[in-house]
């Protein structure tokens, strides 16, 4: 486990450093096409500035595009002692509680680090789900948070769609912009970076989901000491399964299951793995723990 949690954090830093490359290679792209390598600076400047606003505010968007409400221990009292035990017991802060009015059983964790993270459940997932099944979903959500994947999950979120402004912003010069002092092999080798490159950022987005997901799976086991009751609960996801009223392909691979519509194109590109890999991998790591 420990080792897993090493490992997390050493492709954390070949992911963003992946990222970074994406974003510095476009910005050049687009300064070397006009052979202005001022442009390049602008465009780093910029896409840096609005994945730091992203940061910053990706936590409130996203408790707010899903319709969470913050709550408070009268509100829902087992709900909100389960996380605060569980806050408790990994020595956290606790979190805020949000619960959001959705049929569809779920939850998902946010915030840039512990001090100031939250927690929001679906009322469908209050109404499925028994204590033990409730408290190993809140102990993965919880895992999260401890594993700083609310951090880099904010990180990733920005930096993607920093990688699509600039992919924008080349595409905007090469149909518009002033075409007598640009070369026509660079712009054409732009366009296609400029289409291929958000391709690669999400492939890699979706890596670092769902490498997490197997990863909060694990430490959540670890904090219950229940894998069982985890693997229970997933099972009981299988049996409830249906998308979440507001679905928001942004904040998609926050949430503890995928909570977008099946289909072909959801399953290729999902942000979860397979409900019944994280079930098999618990059943087989329980001994372990």
């Amino acid at each position: 486990m420990y080792s897993a949690i090493s490992a997390n954090k050493r492709n954390t830093v070949i992911i963003m450093a992946v990222f970074l490359l994406i974003i510095g290679g476009l910005g050049w792209l687009a300064g070397a096409a006009y052979n202005d390598l001022t442009i390049t600076w602008i465009v780093i400047t910029i896409s840096s500035v609005y994945a730091l606003v992203q940061y910053f505010a990706a936590s409130r968007i996203a408790l707010a595009v899903n319709g969470a409400h913050q709550i408070e221990k009268r509100d829902a009292p087992e709900l909100y002692r389960i996380v605060e035990n569980l806050a408790i017991t990994e020595g956290m802060p606790m979190p805020k509680v949000y619960i959001m009015d959705d049929p569809a059983p779920n939850a998902f964790a946010t915030g840039r680090n512990p001090n100031n993270a939250s927690v929001a459940v679906t009322t469908g997932l209050l109404q499925v789900m028994e204590k033990r099944e409730l408290t190993a979903v809140l102990a993965h959500e919880m895992g999260h948070v401890k594993n700083y994947d609310i951090l880099v999950n904010m990180i990733v979120f920005g930096l993607v769609s920093a990688i699509g402004m600039i992919c924008d912003m080349i595409l905007r010069i090469a149909f518009w912009g002033n075409s007598k002092d640009r070369d026509p092999r660079l712009m054409i080798f732009g366009i296609a970076a400029a289409i291929l490159a958000p391709i690669v950022a999400l492939m890699v987005q979706l890596a670092v989901s769902r490498q997490r997901e197997y990863l909060a799976d694990a430490t959540g086991a670890m904090t219950t000491r229940d894998s069982e009751g985890l693997a229970m609960a997933l099972e009981k996801l299988k049996g409830n399964s249906r998308p979440m009223h507001n679905q928001n392909s942004s904040t998609a691979h926050l949430f503890f299951a995928n909570p977008l519509k099946p289909g072909f194109l959801s399953k290729l590109f999902s942000t979860h793995p397979p409900l019944d890999d994280r079930i098999a991998r618990l059943r087989q790591n329980a001994t372990k723990i």
